[in-house]
């Protein structure tokens, strides 16, 4: 798995990109409900047919930025994005709980999300960072840190995608 990040189940992730996450996390975390269905909002907006994989979507006649359920879900998706981030070094590894990623990972296999996928959420997170943290603090090297972050949670989200035992 060269050019991941990752050496030996360890995770390369700098100091630099460490303060990079945890000063806009922090800035962003008391926002993290509006945040989250920006973010979810971007995706649907890249990929609108992502919206059918969301059972709690399908057949709504709700406004999608309405929906409470899609709030509630983007919330927990983009809070534990975040928090796993700004764990990324102090821990070494995704610190996502196990059994939490095993769901992750079989919910993504049984709807089908493939690499194309990942890569709207990616772009859809960089964007409501860029969009949410001070223009001035934004940079490239924050984008990079935070997308290593993000990599680096798709990849263990990766390795459970298998059908649920």
């Amino acid at each position: 798995m060269a050019g991941n990040g990752v050496s030996g189940g360890t995770v390369s992730f700098s100091e630099e990109q460490e303060a990079l996450v945890l000063k806009s996390w922090a800035i962003m975390k008391k926002d993290s409900a509006n945040l989250g269905l920006r973010f979810f909002l971007k995706i649907f907006e890249v990929a609108p047919s992502a919206s059918q994989m969301f059972s709690f979507l399908r057949n709504s006649d709700v406004p999608l930025e309405k929906n409470p359920k899609l709030k509630t879900h983007a919330m927990s998706v983009f809070v534990m994005t975040c928090e796993a981030a700004a764990q990324l070094r102090k821990a070494g590894k995704v610190t996502v709980r196990d059994t939490t990623l095993k769901r992750l990972g079989a919910t993504h296999f049984k709807y089908g999300v493939g690499d194309a996928h990942f890569e709207v959420t990616r772009f859809a997170l960089l964007e409501t960072i860029k969009e949410a943290v001070p223009a001035d603090m934004w940079s490239p090297a924050m984008k990079s840190a935070w997308g290593e972050a993000y990599n680096q949670l798709v990849a263990s989200i990766k390795q459970e995608m298998k059908p649920a035992a």
